[in-house]
């Protein structure tokens, strides 16, 4: 099998994973949008009501005013009974015949204190024959045009019993009603009209349809007022503002009407905007994209959770089929070594005592790097699985650290490394003595293994402050400012180291790093003095029994 089948089954298998996280993702976007939308289209619907509820409210209003105008101005036409065809030998009657009324009606006039303009259109001649305050020329040319221009263009209907109309003259606004009078054959024979003050005739009509009028039905209302839930202007068919109510309000609820019985008259309401929430059942709905927001939110960040963590799982699967690749390694050679002297011991192919000595050296050097790496395999272990446990006992380093050296003595021979130690004597702390075994030996080997041939280890044990500081310096290439704090970890190695021919573990410095803590200690990496090689440091705190106060 090659080193790299095994990843790529990992990866396939992770694909459908990727695949299942990214389809979730997707099916998370596709709910959010949907329910976003529904909830907009609800809002949306629920907008779209209370513009209905407006418009409706504008047409009642309208509806309302209409009535209380026409009453007013019907009263006022009565004379003139339009249903009633004019005699042709008869003369008709003087427009003088309306003003009976307007002595009753006078607030109907823009000028109260002066007669009211009456005035009589004949649609035979053109002629207007006024009574009252006279009409201007101007006047008086622009009341014949609009009525002959309406009656003739047939924008005035028979059943009609009158029609109102807002012009301009001269730049001023004026406003005209007037009634058609019909003869036998159903022919316009003459208008009888008069001027009126739309704005103080209608402005009463107004105030009283919008303090006492239904405009919509109590159940949406709740009891309330008109004028505390809504507010109304209204206009003329020029544009012109006739009413505002005391309250405006602004909100998009808001709707126009326009009457066109009366001359254009145009309604535009709006309802309040705290109220229109509680014209609807249930209140308008709030908006859902901050939750639904929040909501695709974690869904994503779990997907990219899950995904991390297989491109993780990939990475670290990848780091031990490297590890089981390093450790095959760096068996085989020691065994291969065992088997081939032991052979050569068991056959009695030495020739002297010496090649005897020699390989049985050999073996022990061996054995020992064969067991010190299956020691790191093991306490790697336990970490892994945190089993670890180490018995910590006061007790002098100078002792261990001298203990260690001896037994990696073999070693460092093997490739004529010379060990040297300075050792404090009297620095004592709370330790595990295996462990500290451990942790030299794998600071020794790497710094053996690593390093040139006929290089010089050190290994110092000193005070710093309250703590023991156990240095092991080489000569190598030493380690790079960006890895200082990598390799610490399981599985790491240098770029320069992975396709050398030095075998590595990739897991003496986690070991290192798992029994130093275990033991309340801390660890380091840095330049050796003179800037070749590196310097490995390890502290422990010190105690303060059995310390040589020198």
């Amino acid at each position: 099998m090659s080193p790299n089948a095994r990843p790529a089954a990992t990866r396939l298998r992770s694909r459908p994973l990727v695949a299942i996280l990214l389809l979730t993702l997707a099916l998370a976007g596709v709910l959010t949008y949907e329910a976003w939308d529904a909830a907009r289209r609800h809002r949306s619907s629920a907008e779209r009501t209370l513009r209905e509820y407006a418009s409706f409210a504008a047409w009642e209003f309208n509806i309302s005013v209409k009535e209380q105008l026409y009453s007013n101005l019907v009263w006022i036409l009565a004379p003139i009974a339009h249903s009633e065809p004019q005699p042709i030998d008869v003369p008709l009657p003087s427009p003088a015949i309306l003003a009976p009324a307007f002595a009753v009606k006078r607030a109907i006039r823009c000028e109260p204190e002066l007669e009211p303009s009456l005035f009589r259109v004949d649609m035979f001649t053109g002629k207007v024959a006024t009574h009252g305050t006279p009409l201007s020329r101007e006047m008086s040319a622009w009341v014949r045009d609009t009525v002959l221009a309406e009656v003739r263009g047939g924008r005035y209907w028979r059943d009609y019993y009158y029609s109102a109309v807002f012009g301009t003259v001269n730049g001023e606004r004026r406003s005209i009603v007037y009634q058609v009078k019909w003869d036998k054959g159903g022919r316009p024979i003459a208008a009888y009209g008069f001027e009126f003050c739309v704005r103080r005739f209608a402005t009463p009509s107004i105030q009283a349809v919008l303090m006492k009028g239904a405009i919509l039905p109590p159940t949406i209302t709740q009891g309330s007022p008109n004028d505390s839930i809504l507010s109304v202007v209204v206009r003329d068919g020029l544009g012109g503002e006739l009413f505002r109510s005391k309250q405006s309000y602004r909100s998009p609820y808001h709707s126009t009407n326009t009457l066109n019985y009366f001359g254009g008259l145009t309604t535009e309401v709006t309802f309040r905007p705290d109220v229109a929430d509680r014209m609807m059942i249930g209140g308008l709905p709030g908006s859902r994209l901050p939750l639904l927001l929040g909501v695709l939110a974690l869904t994503l960040a779990l997907v990219l959770t899950g995904l991390m963590q297989l491109r993780r799982e990939d990475e670290l699967q990848r780091l031990r089929s490297d590890f089981i690749a390093s450790v095959s390694h760096e068996l085989r050679t020691p065994l291969a070594q065992l088997r081939m002297f032991a052979e050569t011991l068991l056959l009695g192919r030495v020739r002297s005592d010496q090649e005897r000595t020699r390989s049985l050296e050999i073996i022990d050097q061996e054995a020992r790097r064969l067991s010190h790496l299956v020691e790191n395999i093991l306490q790697f272990s336990r970490a892994e699985r945190q089993t670890l446990q180490l018995n910590l006992v006061e007790q002098p380093l100078a002792p261990h650290v001298t203990e260690a050296v001896e037994v990696f003595g073999p070693v460092g021979r093997a490739r004529r490394v010379t060990i040297e130690t300075v050792l404090a004597a009297g620095l004592h702390a709370r330790v595990d003595a295996g462990a500290m075994r451990q942790i030299l030996l794998n600071l020794l080997d790497n710094a053996v293994k690593y390093g040139p041939v006929d290089q010089v280890v050190r290994v110092t044990l000193a005070r710093a402050g309250d703590m023991a500081r156990l240095m092991v310096d080489d000569e190598g290439p030493g380690i790079p400012t960006a890895d200082r704090v990598r390799i610490w970890k399981a599985f790491q190695r240098l770029e320069r180291d992975v396709n050398s021919a030095v075998a590595g573990s990739g897991i003496g410095l986690a070991v290192v790093c798992e029994l130093v803590l275990s033991q309340g200690g801390k660890g380091w990496v840095e330049e050796a003095p003179g800037g070749r090689g590196a310097r490995f440091v390890v502290e422990f705190p010190l105690t303060h029994e059995g310390e040589d106060p020198a």
